[in-house]
């Protein structure tokens, strides 16, 4: 299947070089742990001491300084570096893990930690393939449909996720980071395909799937994740167009809220009722 106008924009602007990096581009020396998003370009300091430089049209310059960990390069690259190139393109990235069904992306949104992967895994068992781990990059060219971009990242897990759900750990993700890469069970798909749903993962004392009223889902497409912030300086929308914006994302995205017990007991009870929701969609509508 050929590649969409899209897919091929985020390839042209992803290719990577390594040279130096300049701090100062911006007017101030850019310190460890910082960002800087101006128009076309974004600038990245990691606390690790890796710089990223991107500018519209020239893809990405990498710069590792020698004490900085190389096995973290990609794990910069793939999320705050891809989500600001997503937003400077004119594409919508959101905080979400997701799989496919029936030709359509179902996605679960919550805040780190909140088991976002560990799900994906599971669903994956049984027989549910990832579309994205992480970062959901939605395009939205065309009026009447949210079209989704398929995964740059690898499926990453902590390793009571891998002994939750049974998938098989690759190699570390990164020297100080607890979590290792992971094949998803049902494999990947890398087909832009539309989006079904969005849920919004929670911690309740006992399982309930919901779905969100219009003023609601309004209310929960104002995040605070960083992909949020990069979106939000990159558009630089007054009060009407973040207005418009919020409300087209709301009016055709359908919403639910997935509250489940934070209890490794109820895992596979989790897992089911999730994949039992997925199932159902076509009867949802």
């Amino acid at each position: 299947m050929a590649k969409t106008a899209a897919q091929l924009l985020m390839e042209r602007e992803t290719r990577v070089r390594h040279g130096p990096v300049d701090l100062d581009r911006f007017g101030g020396r850019l310190e460890p742990g910082h960002s800087h998003l101006e128009a076309d370009s974004f600038l990245l300091h990691t606390p690790e001491g890796l710089r990223y430089f991107y500018s519209k049209g020239e893809g990405i310059t990498i710069c590792r300084d020698t004490a900085a960990d190389a096995s973290e390069e990609n794990l910069w690259l793939n999320g705050s570096v891809y989500s600001a190139i997503a937003c400077i393109n004119g594409l919508v990235p959101i905080h979400a893990s997701a799989v496919v069904h029936g030709g359509e992306v179902f996605a679960f949104t919550g805040p780190s930690g909140s088991g976002k992967s560990t799900l994906i895994a599971a669903l994956g068992q049984l027989g549910l393939p990832m579309f994205c781990d992480d970062t959901l990059v939605l395009d939205l060219g065309e009026p009447d449909i949210v079209i989704c971009l398929p995964g740059h990242k690898r499926l990453k897990l902590t390793p009571e996720a891998l002994e939750l759900t049974g998938a098989r750990a690759e190699e570390k993700v990164g020297t100080d980071v607890d979590k290792y890469y992971a094949q998803a069970p049902a494999g990947d798909v890398m087909t832009p395909l539309p989006l079904a749903e969005l849920t919004f993962l929670e911690v309740g004392t006992h399982l309930a799937m919901e779905r969100l009223p219009g003023t609601e889902r309004f209310l929960r497409t104002q995040d605070d994740h960083y992909t949020a912030h990069l979106f939000a300086v990159s558009r630089q929308f007054d009060r009407a167009a973040q207005f418009e914006h919020r409300s087209r994302l709301a009016q055709q995205i359908a919403m639910f809220r997935f509250a489940r017990p934070w209890d490794r007991a109820c895992f596979a009870e989790t897992v089911a009722m999730a994949a039992r929701h997925i199932a159902a969609a076509e009867e949802r509508r």
